[in-house]
C-alpha cells in the first residue's frame, strides 16, 4: 500500500498539480496586492472611498455588505484576465514549437524513399507476379 501511494505521489499529474497550486496561490497574493494597493487606489481617487467594502444595502434592521461582493467579482476579473493571457501566451508558444518541430523534420535520404515507394507499390498490388 505504501509503494502504491508513493507512486500516486511521484506520477507525473500529481507534481503537475502540486507545482500549479503552488503557483496559483503565489498569483493570488500578486492579484490582491494589485488589486488592493494599484486598483483600489484609483477607485479611492475616483469615488473617495478606498475601497468597495462600505458599500451597503440596509433592509430592516440587517446590512448588506454588496461592496466586498464587488471587490472580490473585480479581484476575480483580474485572475482570469491573468489566466488567460498566461494560456494565450503558453499555446502560442506550443504552436511556435510544433511549426519549428515540423520545419526541422530530416529530407528523406535517397534510399528511403525508393524505399517507401517499394512499399507502396507492394501494397498496391501492382508488383505482383505476372
Amino acid at each position: 500500500m505504501l509503494r502504491e501511494f508513493r507512486d500516486f505521489v511521484v506520477r507525473g499529474n500529481v507534481l503537475d498539480l502540486a507545482v500549479a497550486f503552488i503557483m496559483g496561490v503565489a498569483f493570488a497574493n500578486v492579484v490582491n496586492a494589485f488589486a488592493d494597493h494599484v486598483l483600489m487606489a484609483a477607485v479611492a481617487a475616483v469615488f473617495g472611498e478606498p475601497n468597495f467594502g462600505n458599500i451597503t444595502i440596509t433592509v430592516g434592521d440587517g446590512v448588506i455588505g454588496i461592496g466586498i461582493l464587488i471587490t472580490a467579482v473585480v479581484n476575480l476579473l483580474i485572475i482570469a484576465a491573468g489566466v488567460f493571457a498566461i494560456v494565450k501566451v503558453a499555446a502560442a508558444a506550443q504552436a511556435r514549437r510544433a511549426t519549428a518541430a515540423e520545419d526541422e523534420a530530416p529530407v528523406p535520404s535517397d534510399e528511403a524513399l525508393i524505399l517507401a515507394e517499394i512499399r507502396d507499390l507492394l501494397r498496391s498490388g501492382a508488383a505482383g507476379p505476372r
